[in-house]
């Protein structure tokens, strides 16, 4: 079978299931609709599916025609809490939320993947697990997945995935790179508490807002002069809350922020490095502090073998000059990272700019939308990664 010449002839198919699911969209563990879906369409192609998977996902089981390792592909299903602004005619309806970040293609291209290797199962020595994920943005449902056993009976030896890109190159093209591919991530809320008063009578009072300042510009210091100037490292401090009136001083200033590294021991050290730096503030400046920070996930890792397999697969089905070398990571999280503690596995970027149809917006923008022409080469090459890591 040519994988691209068979995902073209079925292409309308999985762009039709892609703008029903950008219409319909569906929050973190709220996926009932999409994963219904997903769910009947594969078992209409013969797959052994199990819905209800850490509460919305679901797990396809094609087996070959012989005995042999297991490999998984993975999608996730969840869109975003943004009120859409890109005009298509397939836009939300529902109010407040939209696919924003091409998960809505991503779980069409695995759909469609499914279709090609139900049709080549003869051919294959092993079984594939087509794993749909709840909730990547958030509650996070990868690592639930993992703890129900996805990757286990039988035993998933290997994982990819992918993410469409609207930043870089047209449809036709990938991204791939060995090592860390995404950030690890931690958030972090605090709260500075000073004393209010009249701002005529600052002596008085005990400036939360002042401290807050202080606050906010010596946590840049983390980078800039307490972590090796080549490890990246992102601290942002996104909303920032407080005061009443022009002439009162606050008594109390919320803040949040995201921070982002690629080290995982530097990820792990940062809330001791918030709470020492917040602390020391203000106890100079007389304030009192409440600092709630979370880690979140860590970075994912790409297995040098499996991500040489993606370069192969990928330049059988849209040749060399279309597979591009990408060295340097993202510093955007992906909990796609579970997966990759767990079995060596590779996550690539599959690209769908395209000025023309404006298909130029970022991931999260309100305005965001993908080349749909980018669908066929995603199941062909995940078709092709599969062929050839069940063969080695």
């Amino acid at each position: 079978m040519n994988f691209l010449d068979r995902a073209n002839q079925i292409k309308e198919e999985f762009v039709k299931y892609r703008r029903d699911f950008h219409k319909h969209p569906e929050l973190g563990m709220e996926e009932l609709r999409t994963s219904e879906i997903v769910a009947n369409f594969l078992e209409s192609l013969g797959i052994e599916v199990t819905r209800n998977v850490a509460n919305t996902g679901v797990v396809g089981l094609l087996r070959g025609k012989k005995e042999g390792k297991t490999v998984g592909l993975r999608a996730d299903m969840d869109a975003l809490p943004i009120k859409e602004q890109s005009g298509v005619k397939y836009s939300s309806t529902v109010e407040g939320k939209m696919h924003a970040c091409g998960h809505d293609g991503h779980t069409a291209i695995l759909m469609g993947a499914a279709k090609l290797l139900s049709e080549y199962k003869d051919n294959l020595d092993g079984n594939v697990k087509f794993i749909f994920q709840p909730a990547e943005e958030g509650p996070g449902g990868a690592l639930p997945m993992i703890k129900e056993g996805v990757l286990e009976n039988p035993k998933v030896s290997a994982m990819f995935g992918l993410h469409i890109n609207t930043t870089t190159g047209p449809a036709g093209q990938i991204e791939y790179g060995s090592g860390p591919r995404s950030a690890g991530t931690g958030t972090a809320k605090i709260k500075i508490k000073g004393f209010g008063g009249h701002g005529a009578h600052p002596h008085k009072s005990v400036d939360a807002i002042m401290a807050s300042a202080h606050v906010l510009t010596t946590l840049q210091t983390i980078i800039s002069r307490e972590i090796d100037p080549l490890e990246p490292v992102v601290i942002t401090m996104g909303t920032i809350k407080g005061g009443y009136r022009h002439n009162v001083i606050a008594d109390e200033v919320e803040i949040t922020g995201t921070i982002r590294t690629l080290n995982e021991e530097i990820r792990k050290s940062m809330p001791d490095r918030f709470d020492r730096i917040i602390k020391g503030v203000c106890q100079s400046l007389r304030c009192e502090y409440e600092l709630d920070y979370s880690l979140g996930i860590p970075s994912v890792v790409n297995n040098e073998l499996m991500t040489d397999l993606v370069k192969d697969a990928a330049i059988g089905i849209i040749g060399e000059q279309n597979v591009i070398h990408e060295p340097k990571p993202s510093m955007g999280g992906e909990d796609f990272c579970y997966f990759s503690q767990e079995v060596p596995s590779s996550f690539f970027r599959l690209s769908a700019r395209n000025e023309e149809k404006g298909c130029t917006y970022p991931g999260h923008h309100p305005k965001y939308n993908f080349d749909e022409d980018c669908i066929p080469y995603g199941m062909a090459i995940f078709a092709n990664i599969v062929k050839k890591y069940l063969k080695n």
